[in-house]
């Protein structure tokens, strides 16, 4: 499981087209991508990480809270493009990101994980959708978190 992180003021995601708009105030918009060998474990490292991650300023304006120590929310968007491989030509290959029949039950898995973790309902995207995402970078931070690079 890959995700990219940014942490952010505001963030949402529209599907113009089924009338859909999921928004978040100051928090984390998390985009996701999954591949065929991702497990339980994955998705509860992952989930995990992200809500204790400390990448939000204290007082003294060192990144030492966390989403949930702030009171923040998670806006998690599926991304099958972060598993584009691009080592060959110049129209990047999907090859490697899991097919809708596997990605779907795991982002839906992620989904709840995260909302255990942080203790609320995160937003979400549509599945598949022609989706807009608009954010406001908050830093910016952004940060990828690869749960097969975590030993």
């Amino acid at each position: 499981m890959r995700t990219v992180i940014q942490r952010v003021s505001e963030a949402s995601v529209s599907v113009p087209e089924e009338g859909y708009v999921s928004e978040i105030g100051k928090g984390l918009l998390v985009l996701a991508a999954f591949i065929d060998e991702d497990t339980d474990e994955d998705i509860e490292w992952t989930a995990k990480k992200i809500a204790a991650m400390r990448i939000f300023d204290d007082a003294d304006g060192v990144m030492n809270l966390s989403v949930k120590d702030v009171d923040g929310e998670i806006l998690a968007v599926s991304q099958f493009t972060l598993y584009a491989s691009t080592v060959k030509g110049n129209r990047p290959s999907y090859i490697k990101a899991a097919k809708p029949d596997i990605a779907i039950p795991l982002y839906e898995k992620f989904l709840l994980k995260l909302e255990e973790h942080l203790g609320k309902r995160p937003g979400r995207g549509i599945f598949g959708a022609d989706m807009k995402v608009s954010l406001l970078n908050d830093g910016p931070v952004t940060i990828i978190v690869d749960s097969k690079l975590k030993f």
